[in-house]
């Protein structure tokens, strides 16, 4: 069941536009500059209301042209470690703006992040952002982490960043990471589901903003790729997939492949 503080946190956030005054939400902007500004407010956001431990280590690193952070705490295992892939309709977000959820996986798991800043829409639609998380795998491969000490989490397009990029990497015989976690993923940029109709009033994302994004996202892709919605492809491995349930928060589940 929904605890009483997961409902108040949603239903501000459902009518944050009553504390500017307004009746209603004003209606996604989808242009360049509206996207830009929408970046601006999330970045904001993210450092607004997301005070770090004073304990947290954020340690950047380059990825041959790409930033990506380290996020640990001291004692975090180092042979151990926790690829992020943040959310944000694949036109906004960064390792930043994503730091105060990410801290929480580590402080819980007791495992360091790297959390990586991939190409975003419109300037840079499919297929560079999959591109970008092939390359941060990689690295973490050539930094010596064994497939097996590897994890996957994220949120939102993470998640569907993450799927697709589990799939890329079975389609090229590369050895999968042990274990991923995806918290709400957007797995079908067609919006075929019943669900994107049957909960267009509770979305917490801007009515009309997922399918401008999709469309800024896979450009002249199908839509219907796997490596862009996940959904439609195998994700059957010689793994397991269920769901879990956080034990001190039952309510709360997530889907995971280990």
């Amino acid at each position: 069941m929904q605890s009483i503080k997961s409902r108040i946190i949603l239903g501000l956030l459902q009518h944050r536009h009553l504390f500017k005054f307004r009746l209603h939400q004003k209606p996604f902007n989808g242009s360049l500059n509206g996207i830009r500004q929408l970046s601006r407010e999330t970045e904001d956001a993210g450092i607004k209301f997301g005070k770090l431990p004073k304990e947290t280590e954020i340690v950047p690193v380059t990825i041959g042209a790409m930033y990506a952070e380290w996020v640990k705490f001291p004692g975090t295992s180092d042979d151990k470690v926790l690829l992020y892939f943040h959310g944000g309709m694949y036109v906004l977000g960064s390792p930043q703006s994503h730091r105060v959820h990410v801290v929480k996986f580590v402080k819980g798991s007791g495992i360091k992040a790297l959390v990586f800043d991939y190409s975003l829409a419109p300037e840079h639609p499919f297929p560079e952002s999959l591109n970008d998380a092939l390359e941060a795998y990689d690295y973490l491969l050539s930094q010596g982490f064994e497939p097996k000490k590897i994890v996957f989490a994220g949120d939102s397009a993470g998640d569907g960043l993450c799927l697709a990029t589990l799939l890329a990497l079975k389609e090229k015989g590369i050895p999968l990471p042990s274990a991923a976690a995806v918290l709400t993923p957007w797995t079908d940029l067609t919006l075929s589901g019943n669900s994107c109709r049957s909960n267009a009033d509770v979305c917490l994302s801007p009515r009309g903003s997922a399918e401008l994004c999709s469309e800024y996202y896979t450009g002249s892709s199908d839509r219907r790729n796997p490596l862009i919605s996940p959904l439609f492809g195998d994700l059957r491995t010689s793994a397991t997939a269920y769901f879990c349930r956080d034990e001190r928060n039952p309510a709360r589940r997530f889907y995971a492949v280990c």
